[in-house]
Order: C-alpha cells, then structure tokens, then sequence
C-alpha cells in the first residue's frame, strides 16, 4: 500500500508519496503563506513520514513561486539531502529567498540529480540488496529536443520556467498509475506531442493546476485514457473542466489523498460534503481528518 496526497494550498502544487516502502517522495512545495497554521500542520505531516523512511527525496518540476513557496522553511524542517530537478540556470528579475534557496540546491553537487527521459537513480528507479525502488520514471525531458531546448534558454534568460517541468510517471506494482506534469503549457505540448507515447494512466494531476493554458492535447489523452483526471486550485474562470473524463476539483474538494492498493484505490477529500458519481462505495472509515469519497477499482 501506497499513499499519495495532494494539498490544497490555494493557488500552487504540494504533494508527497509514501511509498509503504523506505522511499517517501515529494513533489513541489506550496506552503500557504497566508495560513500559518496549515503550513505548519503541512511541514509537521511531512516530518512525521520523513522520520520513518530511510530515503527522502525532493522533486522540483520547475521554479516557480507556486512551487517553491516555502521551500527554505521545508528544508530547515526536514534538511533535503536529495533534489531532483531538470538541470537548468534559471534566472528570476525578482529573486525571492525560497528561489535563491532553490538555486543553492539545484547547483549542490552533493544533492542535486537531474531529471530528463530515461534517467537512472537510486532508489528512485534502481533496486539493490538494500532497498527497492520507489516506483517513479520520467517520461520527459528529451534534452535535445529543439523545444525543449528553446524552453530552456527561455528560463535561463528570466522568463517563465513552466516548459522545462518533467513528466513523472509513478507506479504501484499490481497497482494505479499516476502522473504529473508540472506546468507544461499546451502550445509546448502540442509541438512535443509526437515526441513521446503516454502509458495508460489511472490518476493524472492535470499540468498548469488544471488551467485551460495546460490542456493536455487529445492524443495523449487516448493514449493514457486517464480513470480521474485532478484540478488543480487555479480561479475557477481559469480552469479547463476535460468534459467527458472523471475528475475531481481541487478548489471544491480540497486535500485530497489517494490509498494505493493491490488492484484498487481509496480516495478521500478534506471537504465532506464534496461527491462524485463514478467510484464504488465500500463504505470505508474516514481517515484523520479526510472523509472517504469512494473506490477506483483497476
């Protein structure tokens, strides 16, 4: 059993994946600077998880605000030894702490890992004697790819880093299939659509917090056929709906936490009163202070 999260922190991405093994990852951090109390409760849950797991490691998709908010106080909490990024020199006008802190990272020769298509790691992909995998892959970047590398040189002359996010693919054995896309922009993924072939995906985390500037190109949508597709917490005005999938909408149902099992997956919401439609009900206990939604049978 694994165990996914994705925190409700206004506009901006934070999730962690609790393997059930000696992995525990988390993708981007978004602490909410107008809540102090939801950050705080936010960096003890990760503490909590980080204590017990022999390998935490951090996934950058790229350095925006929205993602790197609170980065400084995370690693002071929990002190990162390894952090993944795609390799870059990006540069900001405005440089706040957590950015200059991410850039300390990002040039670490001790904790940095860069991320492209096909990347090797242990234990991120790479088993041994003592210790398995922790079940991610990057389907994304092709680093000479023309756009890409166009994407590139944009972010390194200041302007917005949101195309050089990884795909980052996550699978349970026996399991869901779960993927990210940072803030990938759909112009971007238009002209890369031919470059690579999606898997079938259970669980996506629609890119660019669900906007209608993210819309993921129809073919790759046949090609992963995603089960639920997640909203992220942009102005509702923003968002693109993906009329005729299963979704569940971040800005209504608000922490949401995913149960990976053997063959299925229990989802739970922070928001009780919020339903949908299209998942089995196994009558299952709330857990802390989520409410169960429902089951995604596989």
């Amino acid at each position: 059993m694994s165990k996914i999260k994705s925190f409700s922190v206004g506009e901006g991405d934070m999730f962690y994946i609790d393997h059930g093994s000696d992995n525990f990852s988390i993708i981007d951090c978004s602490l909410p600077n107008d809540d102090y109390e939801k950050s705080d409760n936010i960096l003890e849950e990760i503490e909590q998880i980080d204590s017990v797991n022999g390998i935490t490691r951090f996934i950058s998709t790229h350095p925006d605000q929205d993602h790197i908010r609170g980065l400084k106080e995370l690693d002071d909490k929990i002190s990162i030894l390894n952090f993944y990024c795609v390799k870059n020199e990006a540069t900001k006008e405005d440089e706040t702490t957590d950015f200059k802190h991410y850039c300390s990272l990002r040039d670490d020769e001790k904790k940095a890992f860069y991320l492209y298509k096909g990347c090797m790691r242990k234990w991120m992909n790479e088993k041994c004697n003592e210790r398995g995998t922790s079940g991610i892959s990057i389907l994304w970047p092709i680093l000479d790819n023309k756009y890409f590398k166009e994407a590139l040189q944009e972010t390194n002359d200041g302007e917005s880093p949101n195309n050089i996010s990884p795909i980052i693919k996550y699978s349970v054995e026996n399991g869901a299939t779960v993927m990210w896309m940072g803030d990938l922009e759909s112009d971007f993924m238009e002209n890369i659509v031919d470059e690579i072939e999606l898997p079938k995906v259970n669980i996506l985390f629609a890119p660019h917090h669900g906007r209608d500037s993210g819309k993921i190109p129809e073919k790759w949508l046949q090609q992963m056929d995603p089960d639920i597709i997640v909203i992220g917490e942009a102005p509702s005005g923003n968002l693109n709906y993906y009329n005729g999938y299963n979704t569940i909408t971040q800005n209504s149902a608000k922490d949401i936490t995913f149960i990976c099992n053997s063959g299925d997956v229990d989802v739970y919401v922070e928001n009780s009163d919020y339903t949908v439609n299209f998942l089995e009900d196994y009558n299952l206990d709330n857990i802390s202070d989520s409410y169960y939604l429902g089951t995604l049978k596989l």
